[in-house]
């Protein structure tokens, strides 16, 4: 190997180590990721749809804790295990019936730069706030979801720590419960990723060139295997990789939801129209060889959306055009605040203040909600449900 093209390692490892520094520079003392949100009275009783006086006396009557004061006096607010106790306190928890088939969600598309990790981690905590039991899978060996979550992939997981000893040739591990890894959300797990991830994609397809047995085997198991884990959870959300290889193969068969996010730009729409294309030739292909796939829905979802772009609205009228229903009507708006969260590997779900100005997180807040909120209306429906009736809306209703 010549000078220059080893230098390619060296830049390699320079981002590595100053992806640590930023890590550690964003969770210090303990360089561990924390989640310290917490939320007012007001907030909380719209998460959980009920009145406030509902929750003042259920703390006056023992039922709950009233949350921690500051040295003035003033209520510092829940934290999300605090919600999630009142919750089951309130009965307000939205978890499936035992009979509800757990939904497991693949956010794929094969353009990069459309948000997809970012919609991943943002989804993931959308339906931690709500109440769910959340379980994230990051089948891309770029491990940017990882990332997210707090982790640096290349310093802290293991390659035995991945989905790769459950899927590889020669595997060590005969269920997915070794990968599962706690998070600062007590209602949300991950199984992290790391670029070792990527052997699986040589092990498969050098399996596949001799046979196609070996390779439907691993389709099936990772199937089974999320199956099996998913009994714990209410929603899996699955990370793919953007390219269609046998990972990203294997995630589109084991999923029973897909969520397409793209951009409104020219390229990312001419490219989506690609990715669907393939995606039902694949699914054909899949299906003609006995390996079943079947969607509750599938939807795209406009991300990064910036209003007031004529260019956008343009790019989105098109979509809406072509996609109809299939298109989620609330777009993800292009907000710097997601970019800022992003850089101190959070999301906005996690930021216990606004870092721009408190119009701009909560005009971000509420569109994130708005726009999230669509998914998890289609993975209740899946269940026969809709969103519980708010108890102010059942009083109005009544009078």
């Amino acid at each position: 190997m010549n000078a220059i093209t080893s230098q390619i390692g060296d830049l390699a490892e320079a981002g590595e180590r100053m992806i640590e520094r930023l890590r550690r520079k964003a969770f210090l003392p303990e360089s561990r990721k924390g989640l310290n949100v917490r939320f007012g009275i007001a907030e909380a009783a719209a998460l959980l749809g009920c009145s406030t006086n509902r929750i003042r006396m259920a703390e006056e009557d023992g039922r709950l804790p009233p949350p921690p004061a500051s040295e003035t006096g003033r209520r510092l607010g829940y934290t999300v295990e605090e919600l999630l106790h009142m919750r089951q306190v309130l009965g307000a928890s939205p978890a499936r019936a035992p009979l509800d088939v757990p939904a497991i969600i693949a956010v794929q598309n094969f353009k990069g730069g459309v948000g997809k990790s970012t919609v991943t981690t943002h989804l993931a905590h959308y339906f931690a706030v709500q109440g769910y039991r959340v379980l994230v899978v990051d089948c891309d060996s770029q491990a940017t979801t990882t990332t997210l979550f707090g982790f640096n992939p290349h310093f802290n997981i293991a390659r035995e720590e991945t989905l790769y000893p459950y899927l590889s040739i020669d595997p060590t591990e005969a269920d997915l419960a070794y990968a599962v890894k706690r998070t600062p959300w007590p209602n949300v797990d991950l199984i992290p990723s790391n670029l070792e991830l990527f052997d699986v994609e040589y092990e498969l397809a050098a399996a596949g060139s001799n046979g196609q047995s070996v390779l439907a085997a691993r389709f099936r198991k990772l199937k089974q295997g999320l199956i099996d884990l998913a009994r714990d959870y209410d929603v899996v959300i699955l990370d793919p990789p953007p390219a269609l290889g046998t990972i990203s193969l294997a995630v589109m068969q084991a999923a029973n939801a897909l969520l397409v996010p793209l951009a409104a730009t020219t390229p990312d729409f001419c490219s989506t129209v690609q990715f669907l294309s393939m995606m039902d030739q694949v699914l054909r292909q899949l299906e003609g060889a006995g390996i079943a796939v079947d969607y509750s829905f599938v939807r795209l979802i406009c991300s990064k959306f910036d209003a007031n772009d004529p260019s956008h609205a343009m790019v989105r009228a098109i979509m809406e055009q072509s996609f109809g229903s299939a298109l989620l009507p609330v777009p993800i708006l292009d907000s710097a605040e997601i970019s800022h969260a992003a850089l101190r590997m959070m999301t906005v779900y996690e930021l216990e203040k606004p870092i721009g100005t408190p119009k701009t997180h909560k005009r971000c807040r509420t569109n994130l909600d708005e726009a999230l909120g669509q998914i998890e209306q289609l993975v209740r429906q899946g269940w026969g449900r809709v969103a519980p009736a708010r108890e102010e809306d059942v009083i109005h209703a009544a009078a």
